[in-house]
């Protein structure tokens, strides 16, 4: 039996669809991460409909976020949120640099306790309440007592969540000063870009030591994974903070074979107390990332702050000529 020609091109036509829908079901019964992409896109849109929580993180994060999907957050309690407190320095940290005031419009402020977050309304725009039942998260949570450290892994499930739903984002400790816009010291190429205490030359590096005090991750099925697999770990290394944790897994064989991306940022833009950034002509961020105590902190962010001023009040000539230093660390010592 002879076909015609336009009988032919729509058996062909029908051929190659069947093909096409093959190879896509292969693809996702045969590959794990498409399986978890998948699985990630059915996963947020449930929850959002389900979870009343979830469902006003969601909320906040869409009003706050940039264009292209990004977020800034950090977390305070009570303790750090109070007037003339940590959070002040850190808002007023965003007025005073330099292009780093929009940037205050995709700040999202997570509070561990109600009084924080009520501090939060009254000042800022973009705020979400992560209070958990039965841990009161807001007194001073001294390094590495309980309580900070159930602070701080809450604030993991937290961050995976966030991932969850799209969005990219820049955690912040409120104890870094922001004085010019991090995100072009960011690359799509990585899945985290994250801070270190000294900078080994190399941002490939995986021996530097990760500061989690800082980063960016981009949403992806690789950093969900990750989240899921920090958070896991945290039980085989008990009394471990989620920085430690993570400067353990980041060698693990499971994070090379994922292929998870990690680059580290350079201390010259990125510093703290332990390498701090020599030059305010290159500083975007200082960390007080050696200092125990909130009064410490607030006496050296207070100073990081007034030597900022000094500096942007010099002209661009003396700004090259004058060699400026900062006066910090004073009272914030690792050792104390």
């Amino acid at each position: 039996m002879a076909f015609s020609k336009s009988l032919k091109l729509q058996i062909y036509l029908l051929f190659l669809a069947l093909l096409l829908v093959g190879l896509f079901i292969f693809h996702f019964s045969t590959n794990p991460l498409a399986r978890m992409e998948k699985s990630w896109i059915f996963k947020s849109q449930s929850c959002v409909k389900q979870d009343p929580e979830y469902s006003e993180m969601a909320k906040v994060l869409r009003n706050a976020a940039r264009m292209d999907r990004t977020v800034i957050l950090t977390t305070v309690n009570e303790a750090w949120a109070a007037p003339n407190s940590i959070f002040d320095l850190f808002l007023e940290s965003f007025r005073i640099g330099e292009g780093t005031s929009d940037l205050l419009r995709h700040l999202v402020i997570i509070a561990m306790d109600q009084k924080a977050f009520d501090r939060c309304r009254f000042i800022h725009s973009h705020c979400f309440s992560l209070a958990t039942k039965g841990v009161d998260f807001s007194g001073e949570k001294r390094f590495m007592t309980a309580d900070y450290l159930k602070m701080m892994w809450r604030r993991i499930r937290f961050l995976q969540s966030v991932l969850e739903l799209g969005y990219h984002f820049v955690f912040t400790g409120a104890d870094v000063m922001w004085f010019r816009n991090p995100l072009p010291h960011f690359t799509s190429a990585a899945d985290i870009t994250i801070a270190c205490d000294i900078f080994s030359g190399n941002s490939s590096d995986l021996n530097n030591r990760a500061n989690g005090g800082f980063y960016y991750v981009r949403a992806n099925s690789f950093t969900i994974q990750l989240y899921k697999y920090w958070y896991m770990e945290r039980k085989l290394y008990p009394g471990h903070h989620d920085q430690d944790v993570f400067n353990i897994i980041k060698h693990h064989q499971f994070i090379y074979q994922m292929g998870l991306e990690i680059k580290f940022l350079d201390t010259a833009y990125f510093g703290g107390c332990y390498q701090k950034s020599a030059d305010l002509n290159k500083v975007c961020t200082m960390h007080a990332n050696c200092c125990v105590g909130i009064e410490r902190k607030l006496h050296d962010l207070t100073l990081v702050l007034e030597d900022w001023r000094n500096f942007t009040a010099l002209s661009m000539e003396e700004r090259g000529l004058k060699k400026a230093s900062w006066r910090a660390p004073s009272k914030c010592k690792w050792w104390k």
